[in-house]
């Protein structure tokens, strides 16, 4: 008889797959990746955390939850920290919010996403938050800042803090004759305490189950972007600055971070944009909005109070933000900010804003939007050196801290990432980014807490942020991806 070797083979390689797969090195390999995770992944690069999610909301939400659970909980309790302090309240109060001013609220398709970084945080072993404390996440910025001082204004008995809303960040968006392609150009950066600045190094990648992809930077946990730089896949491009001395709520109405994922997931034009945001607003989180619509060269600013909002385009010009209001009737009316005072923040910007964009008229493209918001001339002194009325804000500098936003002398904050695209990164669903300052520099938390130990409650929370460079972001982007294009730049330069 012949010996075939292959008939032997196959039942003893057949029946070591089968003990192999049912033994419990296998059994704990296999449950160690939750079937949720379809297609989902992380990388990090220049201290950026990429993560590229896709299917239906809970599955978006989960993937969410369990690739980012480590920077999740780490937010978590800067956030918590953060909170209760300024407002004494406990985060009792928070989670309360959550479930009765906001989830009322939020669409069925944004409920399951919630729900599903719950699921991807408990799945991931987070045992400490829930539903309530991811909404809460979600919705911090408007319950500091908008929701206690409507509270207060009501005479609410706990309502124990009033905090004015914070000049967070400071963009443009130019298009035709200002830039150098004629086409859109688009930037940002985020501001905010360093404490929640160093944490806001997430680029999101989502491929949602309806409406268009999305590339964004933001919060760990959060739905929307938060510190809103994004761009979709029908050429729309977001951003904004907030209104500074702004007052205005409506707690049974929508959130603004419901309406600005919605807003950035489905809209396909500007007028799309306008009516989603304006929509059920509730007035939290009030900014002056910048879009651009790449396929037609048009760009907008829609600056969106409570009561009143105005919207501006044009496809000849620019639009700038730094905290301050345009329209004369929501400064009045909505706000007891002084467009007058030059030397706040927000009007000193204001200014440097006009100032650089007049200079670099027709030669306006990313490079030189890099080169803006690292920009260290005090437009009211006229004198070069970063502080809190720079375009690349450093208030851990400034003696006078910034009154209209309630922030103390040195508050450790200020500018914190930066973003760039122009309409071929537009086009791509890509823009370039960097964390921490916009201008590199570093800050050290020991030097600094030694000199302003007042800032100590901090400690537990406040890191160091060190310089990182510029890097590119793409959907559907890869951890080898950045390697290949250096390799490509590479080559042709030494074919030169």
């Amino acid at each position: 008889m012949r010996f075939h070797f292959r008939n032997f083979l196959f039942p003893v390689l057949l029946s070591f797959i089968l003990v192999a797969t049912n033994s419990p090195m296998a059994k704990a390999q296999s449950q160690s990746t939750p079937p949720e995770l379809h297609g989902a992944y992380r990388f990090e690069r220049a201290n950026w955390v990429y993560v590229h999610l896709q299917g239906t909301p809970h599955e978006i939400g989960f993937e969410n939850g369990y690739l980012l659970a480590p920077e999740i909980e780490d937010g978590f309790h800067a956030i918590q920290l953060e909170d209760t302090h300024s407002t004494h309240r406990s985060w009792g109060f928070y989670r309360t919010t959550a479930k009765n001013i906001y989830w009322p609220h939020i669409e069925a398709e944004y409920r399951e996403e919630l729900q599903g970084i719950a699921d991807g945080l408990k799945a991931h072993g987070i045992t400490d938050m829930d539903i309530w404390d991811v909404v809460a996440i979600n919705g911090f910025n408007e319950t500091d800042e908008y929701y206690v001082p409507y509270l207060k204004s009501k005479g609410h008995p706990t309502a124990v803090a009033s905090l004015s809303p914070r000049g967070r960040c400071s963009a443009f968006v130019a298009t035709g004759d200002w830039t150098r392609d004629h086409k859109p150009v688009l930037a940002h950066s985020l501001w905010s305490p360093f404490l929640e600045g160093e944490r806001w190094r997430i680029m999101y990648d989502i491929v949602p189950q309806h409406g268009y992809r999305i590339l964004m930077d933001g919060w760990p946990g959060k739905i929307d972007s938060g510190d809103d730089f994004g761009i979709n896949s029908a050429g729309i491009a977001i951003t904004e600055t907030t209104i500074s001395a702004f007052h205005g709520f409506d707690p049974n109405a929508v959130p603004e971070f419901v309406r600005a994922r919605k807003a950035m997931q489905y809209s396909a034009n500007i007028d799309d944009f306008e009516r989603l945001m304006v929509k059920g607003n509730n007035g939290g989180y009030a900014n002056d909005w910048l879009v651009a619509d790449n396929h037609t060269g048009e760009i907008a600013r829609l600056e969106l109070g409570l009561k009143y909002h105005r919207l501006w385009r044009t496809k000849n010009g620019y639009f700038v933000g730094s905290n301050f209001p345009s329209d004369p009737t929501l400064t009045k009316e909505e706000t007891t900010f002084d467009p007058n005072d030059a030397g706040n923040t927000a009007n000193a910007r204001h200014k440097r804003w006009k100032e650089v964009m007049a200079q670099y008229k027709g030669q306006i493209d990313a490079p030189l939007a890099q080169k803006f918001l690292a920009d260290h001339l005090d437009a009211y002194t006229g004198k070069m050196g970063a502080n809190e009325r720079t375009l690349c804000g450093h208030e851990d500098v400034s003696p006078r801290g910034v009154a209209i936003w309630d922030d103390p002398p040195f508050e450790p904050g200020g500018a914190g990432n930066a973003k760039a695209a122009d309409s071929s990164m537009i086009s791509k669903v890509s823009f370039m980014a960097r964390t921490n300052r916009p201008c590199g520099e570093p800050f050290l938390v020991g030097p600094f807490l030694a000199k302003h130990p007042e800032f100590a409650w901090e400690k537990p929370v406040l890191r160091d942020m060190q310089g990182t460079p510029w890097a590119m972001f793409r959907v559907n982007d890869h951890a080898s991806s950045s390697a290949a294009r250096a390799r490509k730049v590479d080559a042709r330069l030494g074919a030169n």
